[in-house]
């Protein structure tokens, strides 16, 4: 009972980057969606430029059949350019790690929990509320250091954390 807690930060996965995810690995779990974040996973936090690289990342999963959804703390002021330039719905001030954004963003998909993954840099809110929801939880590793002077804060509560969970392996 005691571990609930910590069981509910902890990954499924880690990757130092978007980039790294294996689909065809996600595939054969029955993942058939993708919730990501946005600040620091897709993008820096002060930028909202669709880098070619991004651009063709995505394009490759909605070929590939995966259905996304950007779920934000953040504005539809500060992302919803983006958003649109993507080409992927969002769901705004989400107040991760609540699970009705999740919900909202399963709806869009239209699929269910077991087919989705979340894709986040922040244990507190995206790993969170996804396995909170039982979702696929990926951690992957901030874009950049700079970001919110609360999530700076954040960040150092969330490295004991982690390393708590290198020091004793897997709780699962």
């Amino acid at each position: 009972m005691k571990y609930r807690f910590l069981e509910l930060l902890y990954p499924q996965q880690q990757l130092d980057s978007i980039f790294d995810l294996d689909t065809a690995a996600l595939r054969s779990r029955g993942i058939r969606g993708i919730i990501a974040d946005m600040d620091n996973t897709l993008v820096p936090w002060y930028d909202r430029t669709v880098y070619p690289r991004l651009a063709s990342w995505l394009a490759r999963l909605k070929e590939e059949g995966f259905r996304l959804c950007i779920v934000s703390n953040n504005t539809r002021e500060r992302g919803g350019k983006l958003a649109l330039e993507l080409g992927i719905p969002a769901v705004w001030y989400a107040i991760k790690p609540r699970r009705r954004a999740f919900r909202r963003a399963l709806q869009i998909m239209d699929l269910g929990a077991p087919e989705t993954a979340v894709l986040g840099d922040q244990i507190f809110t995206d790993v969170l509320g996804g396995n909170r929801l039982g979702l696929y939880t990926i951690l992957v590793a901030p874009i950049s250091d700079k970001e919110f002077i609360w999530t700076r804060f954040i960040r150092r509560l969330e490295r004991r954390v982690l390393d708590h969970f290198r020091k004793s392996g897997p709780l699962r």
